[in-house]
């Protein structure tokens, strides 16, 4: 009977000197996901406040959904990126 070796995992390793720009590049992204989370909280109250001045209730009830979908939306922006890292794990492949 004959043995199957055991075979090395092969896990994914940047180049050398590319993390550091990958790490720039993914706090670039982040900071912007941040700064258009306060972007829509200011267009969802700008909705509801010209809403209640030009009697349009269609866009106050826009601007209740925007801010609603916003705080949604933070929430999942800290709760995605770790149900990820536990579905992948190491990134490893054996």
């Amino acid at each position: 009977m004959k043995t199957i070796g055991v075979i090395a995992a092969a896990c994914p390793v940047a180049p050398p000197g590319a993390q550091q720009y990958a790490d720039q590049l993914t706090g670039y992204v982040l900071w912007g996901v941040i700064i258009l989370f306060f972007v829509g909280v200011a267009v969802g109250i700008g909705a509801m406040v010209a809403g209640r001045v030009f009697s349009m209730p269609h866009a106050s009830k826009a601007g209740v959904v925007s801010i609603v979908m916003v705080f949604v939306s933070a929430a999942a922006y800290m709760v995605v990126p770790s149900m990820l890292a536990a579905m992948t794990g190491s990134g490893c492949v054996q």
